[in-house]
């Protein structure tokens, strides 16, 4: 990915050196991918950093934790105040903030979230980036040249001060890890409920890409269901081991989420889902032991087409609960930390170059847009128009998964999620009185100010405050 960001870079018209640790890898890029451009190599720190102009600007492209401080380490002696460092990884926000804090007045110290991968990062990635904004300014018209462009503008803002760019980009990759779940579930429900095959589904996905679920998640599973293994014959997506990996960003927004006590069970779901992968022999034993519901076809031929639809539209559903989710975790984040995120910006540049980019994304920008004041995404107008539309879809796909005993956590967290927020009274006024019981924590009531507490023995109460 480095090595592709380093050539959008020459390709903009920007002159850059480039440095690796390995210096064989150094080599083989200059002789291999680097001919002929304006790159040139150091061999040390000293001299990778002796060949770029002042102010200097550095991005640095390794492995978040120890590995950005060790890099900042190397760099740190021959650095300028003025010069300008940027960690483009996957660093936790609270790592970005610690290093904007040690950087101090030795050089200026940015995060920047990339988001598209190596071919995103060859041909236009989304950037999130955060830091001083007088360095922001510095590195602006780079950051526009080389990112990815749509109708709305390049996909780069200045996001904030200190982490929150790796915030934001935390977020999206929490968003993403919903996205695949929700995806997988319907690949699932699909397979297993309607008894498709791989060729069949990938003309549904790539039909669904044509609509209201156009996306890159959707072109690209359209795409993976399409590929034979060479070796069997058979769809290579079947001889793939069941156990997602995860590279922590999911579980970072998950953590953080509970931190800033915002719900966003969707993306807890999906990060729930690949540490089930992970435990496949156990699977593979309790499959033998535990029971469960036949595993009958839904729906008749006849009926496949309405089954589809119906699942079209509750992913739909799902997909606009998950990012209200996220969204309303950046709105949390930015009171928290001071940052003034603008969502319509933050969905407006997720719509080109990054792994979510998607046509909802334009939905989103206008709720916010309209509003930036806005609550929560399902309370503007034209998205709650779509949530009520297809909730009964939702519900029925969710029903289906629940009665043939098909998993579908990211499903079922994004339907209790939008019942929960339209619910007007909870069932939380127990705990309460359960937490009084036991702990005498007290409760407010629902007809009185004040605080009080019962003793739940005679059913003597008092007010405190």
């Amino acid at each position: 990915m480095g090595e592709n960001l380093a050539l959008n870079i020459e390709r903009n018209g920007f002159p850059l050196a480039v440095y690796n640790r390995t210096a064989l890898r150094t080599e083989e890029f200059l002789a291999e991918r680097a001919q002929g451009k304006d790159i040139v190599a150091g061999r040390t720190i000293e001299e990778f950093v002796e060949e770029i102009a002042r102010p200097r600007r550095i991005i640095i492209m390794v492995k978040a934790g120890a590995p950005v401080d060790s890099v900042l380490a190397e760099l740190r002696p021959f650095l300028d105040p003025e010069d300008i460092v940027i960690d483009g990884g996957n660093s936790l926000f609270t790592d970005t903030d610690r290093r904007t804090v040690e950087a101090g007045g030795a050089f200026r110290f940015m995060g920047m979230g990339i988001s598209g991968g190596e071919e995103g990062a060859l041909n236009g990635p989304s950037l999130m980036p955060g830091g001083p904004r007088d360095a922001y300014d510095v590195v602006e018209p780079m950051l526009v040249a080389i990112s990815a462009k749509t109708r709305a503008g390049p996909c780069v803002t200045y996001i904030g001060p200190g982490g929150s760019g790796h915030y934001v980009k935390m977020v999206h990759n929490g968003i993403e890890y919903g996205d695949m779940q929700l995806i997988a579930e319907t690949y699932d429900l699909l397979g297993r409920a309607l008894g498709m095959t791989a060729p069949e589904m990938t003309e549904v996905f790539a039909g669904w890409n044509q609509g209201k679920l156009e996306s890159y998640l959707i072109e690209i599973t359209a795409q993976v269901l399409a590929v034979t293994d060479k070796a069997t014959g058979n769809p290579l997506v079947g001889m793939i081991l069941d156990t997602a990996e995860q590279k922590g960003t999911g579980r970072w927004t998950s953590q953080n989420a509970l931190e800033l006590a915002t719900p966003i069970p969707t993306i807890d779901a999906a990060v729930v889902a690949r540490s089930m992968s992970s435990i496949r022999a156990e699977r593979v034993i309790a499959s033998q032991v535990l029971s469960g519901p036949s595993s009958a076809i839904l729906a008749t031929s006849s009926h496949r087409a309405a089954t589809i639809a119906a699942l079209e539209n509750a992913l739909y559903f799902a997909k606009i609960s998950s990012y209200a989710q996220g969204m309303a975790l950046l709105q949390a984040a930015t009171a928290e930390h001071g940052w003034n995120i603008n969502l319509a910006e933050i969905a407006r540049i997720w719509k080109g170059g990054c792994i979510i980019r998607a046509a909802l994304l334009d939905l989103i920008r206008q709720a916010f847009s309209e509003n930036p004041g806005l609550a929560n995404l399902l309370l503007a107008p034209h998205i709650a128009e779509a949530i009520n539309a297809s909730a009964p879809s939702a519900r029925q796909a969710v029903a289906s998964a629940v009665q043939m005993g098909i998993p579908s956590p990211a499903f079922s967290a994004s339907l209790n999620y939008v019942d929960t927020y339209r619910t007007e009274r909870l069932p939380a006024n127990l705990i309460q009185a359960l937490r009084d019981n036991f702990g005498a924590h007290t409760y407010r009531r629902i007809d009185k100010d004040g605080v009080y507490h019962t003793d739940w023995t005679s059913g003597e109460t008092e007010r405190l405050l």
